[in-house]
């Protein structure tokens, strides 16, 4: 137990002493300041705007902000949703791969343009080498600028006073490609490739197993199967008819290391390969899962601090980080104790052995054994806090308790450092309602950083907060209601509920992991899912910019001894409150029908 905690301490750490200098960072390359490398990329960045015949100094209302957003994410859409059906015909597929269905190829274009990353296929065997370096790669990158963009956009709103601009949308993105994402990735990408990650233009290898495998008809494997010299199959000396002996494996490879740093750095999420990185063409060694797994977080849990610099209040900044951290440590431990003790149901008779010998302590099943409990389970609780569905271990097999409390950070709002950018901008969102409610206690108009928060901001900052649990439950609800749902089902009863809640709750908090146990591949989940990421994302996108450009236009109101302080201990555990009663309450009723009376039945 020491040593768990010992390696929770040492990934904290190491994310706190990142995420410091990168904010500093970020904060100078979004005010438009000089950094160290400026000399090299500054001519890039002016060559990109001449290009798109756009001034670097020009500003745009929100409306302009808004929709320039919405046309780049529909042109996006198109383009992505034609690569993906017509990949059989388009260059880069050595491995001859046919082009989607409509509703699959709709379903994963909303999903990489929402910043979701869903995914209803399995990389190796349905895309491309084009449609996943071409299109997914690409907007990998791209989901995560508008998320990074849209929150500069608001904090401007806050900073300027009595404007009607609020930033221009392609100089933020191209700023966010060019001066950090794409750096970070490069870098990431070439430590990868160094630990045994693939990225190679070949064709999937054929090669020979060492040790023959017999399979029955439905392609599972055979247990305790013996493999006689005449190519029959026995156990126990019985000959399985049917069976198959398998002496060959193919081997997928392609551009998986470039993939995977911006999947990581962008809290996308999406697997190069359907195993995501549990499998270790994607994640090998204990050095690539350790920086995979900071990797998810450094943005978001940088962009506090870049928030504090920008606004010229650190301790601002510091009191958004230290609400996410404490909700994270929290939701680590209680995670890490059901993982390491089980439940009754699940340890008598050693169904599930949690012991410490032989193997790491607690419940091992659905986790790899070259991580251990400890590397499973946090990287369960980043990648669920942040809005990333990249996993190294089975959700489903989580125990009851452990699998609600990934699912409730993304219910929360997935502003637990949430998504790079769309966290930080919906935690602001809760914390204009905090002082909201705060300004009624006390009977005084609610101000945050100088302004006056009014009923115009309430409203958008409500239907921000409020998005996930709609577009979650009333997915979630019309889904339980179809009769040909069960038949997606791996299990049945709560924990079947558990998988459909899970989905809707991931697609509305654009996360994008799932309980495995759900098919998810159907025309129905396909296109009610896209719906559900379109709806939480851009409503939420809106709303933020709709604050954004109301707020800059109002004038800066003076501090008073009656002024709220939102940077102090008060406010912080106020902030902590109100983000767990509007998300966990919303879901309570369905969390009960789910993981709890999995838990206590």
């Amino acid at each position: 137990m020491i040593n768990i905690i010992l390696e929770y301490v040492l990934y904290l750490a190491i994310l706190i002493a990142l995420a410091i200098p990168l904010g500093i960072y970020i904060s100078k390359v979004m005010d438009g300041k000089k950094v160290f490398c400026s000399k090299i990329l500054k001519p890039c960045e002016k060559g990109i705007y001449r290009l798109l015949h756009v001034q670097e100094t020009e500003d745009m209302t929100s409306k302009q902000y808004i929709v320039a957003v919405f046309i780049f994410s529909i042109i996006g859409f198109v383009v992505l949703v034609f690569i993906q059906m017509f990949q059989g015909v388009l260059p880069v597929n050595p491995n001859h791969i046919k082009g989607l269905t409509l509703d699959l190829a709709i379903n994963t274009a909303v999903s990489f343009i929402t910043n979701t990353n869903w995914q209803a296929y399995s990389g190796e065997s349905q895309m491309s080498y084009f449609t996943q370096a071409i299109g997914l790669s690409v907007w990998n990158f791209l989901s995560a600028g508008i998320g990074i963009a849209v929150l500069y956009a608001l904090v401007r709103g806050f900073m300027r006073v009595k404007a009607k601009g609020i930033g221009n949308f392609w100089v933020d993105i191209t700023r966010v490609l060019l001066y950090f994402l794409i750096p970070l990735a490069l870098i990431e990408s070439v430590f990868l490739v160094s630990q045994g990650v693939v990225q190679t233009s070949k064709a999937s290898e054929t090669v020979q197993l060492l040790e023959p495998v017999a399979v029955d008809k439905t392609g599972n494997q055979i247990q305790n199967a013996t493999i006689n010299n005449d190519g029959t199959v026995t156990v126990e000396n019985k000959i399985i008819k049917g069976a198959t002996v398998i002496t060959k494996e193919e081997v997928p490879l392609g551009y998986a290391a470039s993939q995977i740093s911006i999947k990581q750095l962008g809290t996308n999420g999406g697997g190069y390969y359907g195993a995501n990185s549990a499998h270790p063409f994607e994640n090998p060694t204990w050095a690539s899962n350790l920086v995979e797994m900071l990797s998810i977080l450094l943005i978001p849990a940088s962009l506090c601090f870049a928030f504090g610099r920008t606004i010229k209040d650190k301790g601002q900044g510091r009191a958004l980080f230290a609400a996410m951290f404490i909700v994270l440590v929290i939701a680590l431990a209680s995670f890490t104790a059901s993982e390491l003790y089980g439940t009754t149901a699940l340890t008598q008779n050693q169904q599930v052995y949690t012991g410490g010998n032989l193997q790491s302590l607690g419940n091992m099943e659905g986790k790899e054994s070259r991580f251990g409990l400890a590397a499973s389970d946090a990287w369960s609780v980043f990648t669920t806090a942040a809005s990333s569905g990249s996993v190294n271990a089975q959700l489903d097999s989580m125990t009851p308790l452990g699998g609600m409390i990934a699912m409730l950070l993304i219910q929360l709002g997935e502003v637990i450092f949430g998504g790079v950018g769309s966290g930080l901008y919906g935690m602001l969102a809760f914390v204009i309602l905090t002082v909201f409610m705060a300004g009624l206690m006390v009977g005084r108009t609610p101000e945050f950083l100088g302004k006056k928060i009014e009923p115009f901001e309430m409203k958008w900052a409500v239907l921000i907060c409020l998005s996930t649990p709609i577009a979650a439950l009333i997915g979630s609800g019309i889904a339980v209601m179809v009769p040909s749902i069960s038949s997606t089902l791996t299990n049945g009863g709560a924990h079947g509920f558990s998988e459909i809640l899970f989905a809707y709750s991931s697609a509305a908090g654009n996360n994008g992991s799932a309980f495995g146990g759900l098919n998810g591949n159907t025309v129905f989940y396909n296109i009610s899912l896209a719906i559900v990421m379109a709806f939480s994302r851009y409503l939420a996108i809106f709303g933020v910019l709709a604050i954004a450009g109301n707020i800059a236009g109002k004038k800066k109101v003076a501090v008073s001894a009656g002024t709220l302080s939102t940077k102090n201990g008060l406010f912080i555990f106020l902030l902590i409150f109100v983000i767990l009663l509007i998300g966990a309450l919303s879901f309570f009723p369905a969390l009960a029908l789910g993981p709890l009376a999995e838990f206590f039945g």
